[in-house]
């Protein structure tokens, strides 16, 4: 399902203020590797700008895996009740390859099953940050709060990039990433390349917090993610 209607580019502005929150999020206590958890929605709605997304996206991981060393895991939903999630691994050339063959398929969202996975594997072994980008919803905004709000407790913050715009989707996904202390912003057909941008910058904080962020921002000389750092608060040292 998605947004009737006008649809309003997203500004480069909004983009800044999701970074800026990215860095500023507190790093979740970590052993050993970091963990990220990526999950897309894979239903028919997602289809006009799915190709392009889609390869920006393993790129991104691709990315995550070999410059933070993190364990990675992958999972999406689609068609009549299809959700898919892989094992964690170290080696991002395996699940690049498994999400270059998803294509999208008519079907229901399923954003509650996949917070419940969430919550299932951090429980079992510390996720850092998960990420979920998606463009609509079918669901109880009231259950999906309820499912947030433990991922909070349980100190995995969750990073929302909502594709297209629905206002409506739009309130939900931004209280989704309040309660669980995380972050939205949304991308569009005129911004869909800064997507492997905002991916990365959640890569580098779910492996090692804002110091990683500061610390990759000055070694590829990222002007606009120093000019963020420089209005945030340093964290304790």
């Amino acid at each position: 399902m998605s947004g009737q209607g006008a649809k309003p580019p997203a500004k480069r502005s909004d983009i800044d203020q999701f970074l800026a929150k990215v860095k500023s999020t507190p790093p979740a206590p970590r052993h050993g590797k970091g963990r990220l958890l990526f999950a897309i929605d894979a239903t028919m709605s997602r289809q006009p700008l799915w190709d392009q997304a889609s390869q920006l996206q393993a790129e991104m991981l691709l990315a995550a895996g070999h410059d933070t060393g993190l364990l990675v895991q992958f999972a999406y939903y689609r068609g009549l009740l299809e959700f898919y999630h892989s094992s964690w691994v170290d080696q991002p050339e395996r699940l690049t390859n498994e999400m270059t063959r998803v294509y999208c398929q008519a079907g229901q969202t399923q954003l509650g099953r996949t917070l419940q996975h969430m919550q299932n594997e951090t429980r079992q072994h510390k996720v850092n940050a998960a990420v979920f980008v998606g463009d609509a919803l079918e669901e109880s905004a009231e259950d999906l709060y309820k499912l947030a709000g433990q991922l909070g407790l349980l100190g995995m913050p969750l990073f929302i990039f909502q594709e297209g715009y629905d206002p409506r989707v739009e309130a939900v996904y931004r209280k989704l990433a309040q309660l669980t202390g995380g972050a939205y912003c949304r991308f569009d057909a005129g911004s869909v390349a800064q997507l492997k941008e905002l991916l990365k910058a959640v890569a580098e904080y779910a492996a090692g917090g804002y110091m990683a962020l500061e610390d990759y921002a000055r070694r590829h000389q990222n002007t606009r993610a120093l000019e963020l750092i420089r209005q945030l608060p340093s964290p304790k040292r």
